[in-house]
């Protein structure tokens, strides 16, 4: 008899037991299923092309930056030594096609070649009276042949100083040959190309940020070396915020690209939004990170959501993901 009260208290045990068990999952069950998930960051990590020294930090972490704003600087003595180097080499190429392609005597000495072009001129055109009135006397009789053929020297003495006096001018204003015109003007092309380069390395010792973020991290402070592509900082920027969430493989369908899913956490505003901006194509199994309310399959996929409305979520928050009705989407 006593048995029969034992087996029988035990039968009641394990129905009350399943009954609650039945009426706790059922009651889980209620409402639209959750997702559970966490917000993960892409962050952008900020590194000099060139290592150096931190001359400067303008930022800390946690702040704001705007797209443009300087973030650090790294010692640009060097920079600007060869920067200055390469611009004096430029001025000398260019000096030196200037006076290529300038005219070999200066305006002041062409000057007094004109002056003495003038005073040849006057002086054979004085040579050509006599020549002629020497010539007319000599015809008449009058004068001797002497002195006509006196007259005629002079006036082809006077001749040749005038062409003398114009080939001087013109070979002053002839400039150098064109293939010593056209190597300078190469010369000085390059040196100008050189000094865009100094000068492009030397304004990349400042870093800037490339748009409107959030500083996350700072891994250098002013005065210390960083190697060349070595991150000093990190930034996230609102639109690499994700949404990380893992769907069992039996509910994988209901789910798409572009999808509005809502999203709730702990303290987090009311009706926040996340649309769906990444699917898996590889299943793999639940990470131990994420712990859902009840059993599920272990087997599920990944899946991320950008969150809207700016919504600013601490990276490595929990969250649950809901998926909206048709009518509840924007």
């Amino acid at each position: 008899m006593t048995r029969r009260i034992l087996v029988a208290l035990a039968v009641l045990v394990v129905l009350t037991g399943a009954g609650a068990a039945f009426w706790y999952y059922g009651r889980g069950r209620e409402g639209p299923e959750r997702y559970q998930g966490y917000v993960e960051g892409y962050l952008v990590f900020m590194a000099p092309e060139e290592g150096g020294r931190i001359d400067s930090l303008a930022v800390r972490e946690g702040d704001r930056v705007t797209e443009g704003q300087a973030l650090f600087a790294l010692d640009p003595s060097l920079q600007t030594a060869q920067r200055d180097e390469e611009k004096a080499r430029w001025q000398q190429a260019k000096a030196q096609l200037a006076n290529l392609q300038a005219a070999l005597q200066r305006p002041e000495e062409i000057a007094v070649l004109r002056a003495q072009e003038e005073r040849a001129e006057a002086q054979l055109a004085l040579s050509q009276a006599e020549l002629d009135r020497q010539q007319t006397l000599y015809n008449r009789g009058i004068s001797a042949k002497a002195q006509f053929d006196q007259a005629k020297t002079a006036f082809e003495r006077d001749k040749a100083a005038l062409q003398e006096v114009r080939r001087q001018i013109q070979a002053g204003q002839i400039a150098a040959r064109s293939a010593e015109i056209e190597a300078a003007e190469a010369a000085a092309t390059a040196a100008e190309a050189a000094l865009g380069q100094a000068e492009t390395r030397l304004a990349k010792r400042r870093v800037s940020a490339p748009a409107d973020a959030q500083v996350q991290d700072v891994y250098f402070r002013t005065g210390e070396t960083v190697t060349a592509g070595q991150p000093v900082l990190a930034l996230l920027p609102p639109a690499n915020r994700r949404i990380r969430f893992y769907v069992p493989e039996l509910r994988l369908a209901s789910f798409a690209l572009g999808q509005v899913v809502g999203i709730s956490c702990d303290g987090c505003a009311p009706s926040l939004k996340a649309r769906i901006s990444f699917m898996s194509g590889e299943a793999e199994y639940t990470p131990p990170v994420i712990f859902s309310e009840q059993e599920r399959a272990k087997l599920v996929f990944r899946l991320e959501a950008q969150p809207l409305d700016g919504a600013s979520l601490p990276l490595g928050l929990p969250v649950s993901v809901v998926p909206l009705p048709p009518e509840a989407r924007p």
